[in-house]
C-alpha cells in the first residue's frame, strides 16, 4: 500500500462522511459530492474510491491479490485511489487501516446513471454502500439520471445533484447522533434527470426495470472501445444481422455489450417515480425476500417434496 496508514480522522463534534463509487476516483459525480461536503464545512471527508471505471461489478471483492492505495490530492479532503472495487474500497475504508477512524456514514457516488429496479443487483455503487451496512455502519448509495434526457447533459449537472442531495445527509447524520437511524437497511437514492426541477424527495421500493442486454460482434479492440466511449445506454433499434460465419475454436472473437429492450413496470417504484421528477429514495436490505405468491408457492411444495422422499425411503 502507498502512502501513510492510520492517517488522522476525525475530531470534535463533526461527522466523518466516507465517499467510494464505482465510476473511479476522477469521476465527476464523486467530485461534485466531494466538494458539496467539504464546502458545507460541517464534515470530515474521507475519500476511498477506485483507481479507475467499475461500473457493473455489483457486490465483487479481491481475494487472493495484493490491491493497492494511493494517496490523491482533493482539496478539503483524505482521499485514496485503490486498484480494486467499490466493495474493497468500502471495505478498506472502514477498517481503521487506511484511515485512523471510521466513518460515521458512508456515501457511494454520485454515479453517472440511474440504479433502479433490477440494476440495483449490477450496481457496483450500489454494492459500496451495501458493504458498509453489512458491517453496521450506515450508507447511502447515490445515482443522476444522467441518460435520462438523452444524455444533454454537462458535469455542472452533477453539481446540482449534489446539493439536492445535501438536505438528506445532512438529515441522515442528525439521525445517526440521536442513535435514531435504523441499522437494519441503507438507502438508494435516484436524482432526476431535470434535477433543476425535482418534486422533492419520496418513498419508494424497487421495481423490476432493466436494460435487457445482448452482444454485439466488433471487428476490433479499437473499433469496441470507439463503441463504448460514444455510448449513451439507448436501445440498439438495428436489425440483428447474420454472423457471417460460425465461431470456431480457433477463432479470436470480440464482442461488447448492447441494450436490446427497456422494460418498465406500473407506478409507485423507484424508476416511475424517477420518471416523474421526484429523487426516489429506496431502503435496502443485504437481500431481497421472494414476493409473497413464490413464498406461498413454495410453502406448499416443500412439504409435499418431503413425502416424497418420506413414502420412498427403504
Amino acid at each position: 500500500m502507498e502512502g501513510n496508514s492510520q492517517l488522522s480522522g476525525s475530531g470534535g463534534d463533526r461527522p466523518t462522511v466516507m465517499v467510494t463509487n464505482d465510476d473511479g476516483i476522477d469521476a465527476p459525480g464523486l467530485r461534485a459530492l466531494v466538494r458539496a461536503l467539504v464546502a458545507s464545512d460541517r464534515f470530515h471527508v474521507f475519500v476511498c474510491a477506485p483507481d479507475r471505471e467499475r461500473s457493473g461489478v455489483s457486490h465483487s471483492s479481491t481475494v487472493l491479490k495484493v490491491i493497492n492505495a494511493k494517496r490523491v490530492e482533493i482539496n478539503g479532503a483524505i482521499a485514496f485511489a485503490v486498484s480494486g472495487t467499490p466493495v474493497d474500497c468500502t471495505s478498506l475504508g472502514i477498517s481503521k487501516s487506511l484511515f485512523a477512524s471510521i466513518p460515521d456514514l458512508v456515501i457511494s457516488g454520485i454515479n453517472k446513471g440511474s440504479n433502479c429496479g433490477y440494476h440495483i443487483i449490477y450496481s457496483g455503487t450500489v454494492a459500496g454502500a451495501r458493504e458498509a451496512f453489512l458491517h453496521n455502519i450506515p450508507a447511502v448509495s447515490l445515482s443522476y439520471d444522467w441518460y435520462g434526457a438523452g444524455g444533454r447533459h454537462n458535469v455542472d449537472d452533477f453539481a446540482l445533484a449534489a446539493e439536492a442531495c445535501m438536505p438528506i445527509i445532512s438529515g441522515i447524520l442528525t439521525e445517526i447522533k440521536k442513535n435514531a437511524f435504523p441499522r437494519n437497511s441503507f438507502l438508494n437514492i435516484d436524482v432526476p434527470a431535470d434535477v433543476a426541477n425535482h418534486k422533492g424527495y419520496r418513498l419508494t421500493k424497487p421495481g423490476n426495470s432493466m436494460n435487457k442486454l445482448g452482444w454485439k460482434q466488433v471487428a476490433s479492440q479499437a473499433q469496441g472501445e470507439k463503441m463504448i466511449s460514444a455510448m449513451t445506454l439507448a436501445v440498439d433499434s438495428s436489425p440483428n444481422s447474420e454472423p457471417e460465419a460460425l465461431a470456431t475454436q480457433n477463432e479470436h472473437l470480440m464482442f461488447i455489450r448492447k441494450v436490446l429492450e427497456l422494460q418498465v413496470e406500473d407506478g409507485g417504484t423507484d424508476y416511475s417515480s424517477l420518471q416523474e421528477g421526484f429523487i426516489s429514495v429506496s431502503p435496502l436490505g443485504a437481500s431481497s425476500p421472494a414476493d409473497i405468491d413464490s413464498q406461498s408457492y413454495f410453502a406448499e411444495w416443500l412439504p409435499l417434496l418431503n413425502e416424497c422422499f418420506s413414502s420412498s425411503a427403504p
